[in-house]
């Protein structure tokens, strides 16, 4: 399969360059208005050619120019003319693809009709339209590093490389997007990662036919093992240590040009509910709140179904000291539980996502004041009652608690159709709904690697950085299921031995 797509690309390779040439490529590059090209000696019958808006300007104008002005009359053999260029990347070539893929991309392109040669000098402005401050946004924790990643691949493989300062760190670039040409970077440790894993993300990246990738969000969903499911495949990641802590752990992380997110697989469900911030606490600390989300996430999944079950069809299940106080909270509500849920969980909807598209203070101001006088006012008007507005409103702050937003979408979502299947089968529809939910996990995969392990298929070896997060002296391998060429993380006891040897 991947010898038939390196041929397809060959052979596309080839009769591109049979339809292009060099001049009717600087004619193209004319048509835009940043596309500047002149001429700079008469006598070697130069011409200068570049995208002002790709390259530094300063470079070319107190670098580039005054050498060449300075050195293009001494110059009498091509040799000459890449030696007086005060630049790296410098590279002579007469193909028309590789000069039309340079110069979009910041390269100044040198013509010597007197050598009959083209010169390709990288005067690229790579932070430009870049964002300098690199604090994590989105996944923000009290203690612990604030490093996140950006928009500049460059920058990002940096942040990688100086964190993992590592020979065994390997990164390997493929193009993406038949316009954009997008670089995308594979990034693994050799000698940890199962290699089944790297080359399954190159075949599935090298199989991409697509126009242009924007974001690493693009490529999650385009190699994933299954697009028909709410729940994330990947994980996705701003955070610097979240991805060197799972390629430390044998994963593969993949980075893309314009994305300030990295996603890393093969990734587990129990994965998205934890926090870089548990390994920074005490154990103690860390496995409490660790629990706190997952039991949030069951609390915000079927606290409303549950309640539209009992008041529709189950009232004999609630004692007598909670049954009046039901009763009369919804004395004057004229709707049923059902349509009294899904209007309070709709209405958390749209508070969150009006809160996410206005700019930031403006937004809080709105969640917040909207959320009491629509609370308030509902309550008053007898459009929903007091008891169910608290639990709608513990939901909601329950599926927040997941450190994955992505994965919070996947929660507020499926309590809809769980809502619907108890208003109708009451507490056997929800027990329908959670064993399809169920049955759905167990069936989805992330590059090949179960999905609900360690649970299913069941590795009691794994529990110890799953539901808690053990103490640092019994997490010293990765995990079995990875299959991870070296298992062995760290010894505990070296200090100890080295000083009863001392």
């Amino acid at each position: 399969m991947r010898l038939k797509s390196s041929e397809r690309n060959l052979n596309n390779q080839e009769s591109e360059k049979e339809k292009k040439s060099i001049t009717s490529i600087f004619q193209q590059a004319a048509k835009s208005s940043d596309f500047y090209q002149f001429s700079l000696c008469e006598e070697q019958d130069l011409t200068i050619s570049y995208f002002k808006s790709m390259v530094d300007a300063d470079k070319i104008n107190n670098l580039l120019l005054p050498s060449l002005q300075e050195h293009i009359k001494k110059i009498s053999t091509i040799n000459d003319v890449k030696k007086s260029i005060p630049f790296e990347d410098v590279q002579f070539t007469n193909d028309p693809l590789e000069i039309e893929k340079k110069l979009i991309k910041g390269y100044v392109i040198l013509e010597f009709k007197y050598f009959k040669r083209y010169l390709t000098i990288s005067v690229e402005n790579a932070n430009l339209g870049y964002r300098e401050n690199n604090d994590t946004e989105n996944e923000f924790s009290v203690i612990g590093p604030k490093v996140g990643f950006v928009e500049n691949l460059s920058t990002n493989l940096h942040l990688l490389r100086k964190q993992l300062a590592v020979p065994e760190l390997v990164f390997e670039e493929i193009k993406i997007g038949s316009m954009s040409k997008t670089e995308v970077v594979i990034a693994y440790l050799d000698g940890i990662t199962n290699p089944e894993y790297v080359q399954t993300v190159r075949q599935r990246l090298e199989d991409i036919d697509f126009d242009v990738i924007f974001d690493n969000s693009q490529i999650d969903q385009i190699i994933s093992d299954n697009s028909n499911t709410p729940f994330p495949i990947f994980l996705s990641t701003e955070r610097t240590d979240r991805v060197v802590y799972a390629m430390v752990n044998g994963q593969v992380a993949i980075l893309s040009n314009g994305s300030p997110y990295i996603i890393t697989g093969p990734t587990t469900i129990l994965d998205f509910f934890i926090s870089p911030e548990d390994y920074y606490l005490n154990w103690v600390l860390g496995s409490f709140f660790r629990i706190i989300r997952i039991i949030s996430v069951i609390f915000s999944l079927f606290a409303t179904p549950i309640y539209v079950a009992i008041l529709t069809y189950h009232y004999e299940v609630l004692p007598d000291d909670l049954l009046q106080p039901l009763i009369s909270s919804r004395a004057h509500v004229p709707f049923p539980p059902i349509w009294e849920a899904i209007f309070l969980e709709t209405t958390i909807e749209l508070l969150r996502e009006a809160g996410a598209r206005l700019p930031t203070k403006i937004g809080q101001t709105l969640g917040i004041v909207g959320g009491i006088v629509i609370g308030q006012a509902s309550v008053q008007a007898a459009l929903t009652s007091n008891i169910l507005l608290i639990i709608v409103s513990l939901s909601a702050l329950a599926s927040f608690t997941t450190p994955i937003f992505k994965m919070s979408n996947a929660i507020r979502l499926l309590r809809f159709p769980l809502i619907l299947l108890s208003a109708y089968m009451g507490g056997f529809g929800i027990i329908i709904g959670f064993v399809l939910l169920l049955g759905h996990l167990l069936k989805l995969k992330s590059l090949g690697n179960p999905y609900m392990v360690p649970l299913y298929p069941f590795r009691i070896k794994s529990f110890g950085d799953s539901f808690i997060r053990s103490s640092y002296q019994f997490t010293t391998t990765r995990s079995r299921f990875l299959r991870p060429l070296s298992l062995k993380r760290y010894n505990p006891n070296q200090d100890k031995d080295d000083r009863n040897n001392e």
